[in-house]
């Protein structure tokens, strides 16, 4: 069959679909992601196991040891945009991993994008989610985003603003029993996002308890948002581009960073001195040696270096 311009036309078998979003390529496979969108009854079963592989520990430490595996990138995205619920408890199994495997093989997903790939696949169920949200032995910024999914559903008409909130005064009143900062200061950023002014006195008694990082938000700014009142509010979560259902994988990927072409980089002054190391005079050696990079990489779970007292991830690596 041949289209209006004379030229055949080509379906891209799942087969290569699947094979062209395997390994990062450096450069983002539209192609075959437009091929998926456009075959997504025969190409979800393949999907899902790639789910199905990623949230096995075992299987997700030998993927992450081979460092170009990114079918799980493409999968979450494409079944989010299907709202294919048989992904959601595979989602839930990937959000236990150990936070580091998860910070290794999804790397800013998790805190960007993870809340409204679970809105999307929920099927409007939230008892899991909230199960989430609730474990203290799940990573904290799985937690923190599965509190994001929530605001998601309800700015997508799915939940009401009082259901959610309903349920955030409940986990300010006991139900949330663990004292992690990170989940306690997200549950205070989206409590103020859905205006929750009959929740500020459980917030300012969070603060006082010192359960809230100042660093992630401020007691005065919770003030001042509820001062503008609650019609601002909720334009504000109406406008808000962090919050939506995944409609649109090309539009969720194409922008990342490591798909863009790398434009030669004009060597610094620090990187001719690190080249010379080797060569030069110990004494002076010594005096630059502040330049060099030593140590393991430091996972964002780690106390920053800078002796703050955070975590990497909250401090330097932020």
């Amino acid at each position: 069959m041949e289209n209006s311009q004379g030229k055949a036309d080509e379906t891209m078998e799942v087969a290569a679909i699947m094979s062209r979003i395997e390994r990062f390529t450096k450069k983002f496979e539209r192609e075959a992601v437009e091929a998926a969108v456009a075959q997504r009854e025969e190409v979800t079963p393949e999907l899902l196991r790639v789910l199905e592989r990623i949230a096995d520990p075992v299987e997700a430490e030998l993927l992450d040891v081979e460092r170009d595996y990114m079918a799980h990138l493409y999968a979450i995205y494409l079944l989010a945009q299907f709202r294919e619920t048989r992904a959601f408890p595979l989602v839930l199994r990937v959000a236990r991993l150990d936070g580091d495997l998860l910070d290794s093989l999804f790397g800013d997903t998790i805190t960007e994008s993870f809340g409204n790939v679970l809105a999307s696949i929920c099927g409007g169920r939230v008892e899991e989610i909230q199960a989430l949200i609730e474990d203290a032995d799940a990573d904290e910024w799985v937690r923190g985003a599965a509190l994001g999914g929530l605001v998601t559903l309800v700015k997508a008409g799915i939940k009401t603003r009082e259901e959610v909130l309903d349920y955030f005064a409940s986990l300010f009143r006991g139900r949330l029993t663990d004292k992690n900062d990170i989940v306690w200061s997200d549950l205070v950023v989206y409590t103020t996002d859905l205006y929750g002014i009959e929740l500020v006195r459980d917030i300012e008694r969070a603060y006082a308890e010192g359960l809230i990082d100042d660093g992630m938000i401020g007691l005065d700014d919770v003030h001042r948002d509820l001062a503008k009142g609650k019609e601002w509010a909720l334009e504000r979560l109406a406008t808000n581009p962090h919050r939506h259902l995944v409609d649109d994988t090309v539009k969720e990927m194409e922008w990342w960073h490591c798909f863009k072409e790398k434009k030669p980089r004009v060597a610094r002054e620090e990187d001719r001195i690190l080249d010379a190391i080797d060569t030069i005079d110990p004494v002076i050696e010594g005096l630059i040696a502040p330049y060099k990079r030593t140590g393991p990489k430091i996972g964002r779970n780690d106390p920053c270096p800078c002796g703050s007292g955070k975590k990497h991830k909250k401090c330097c690596g932020g």
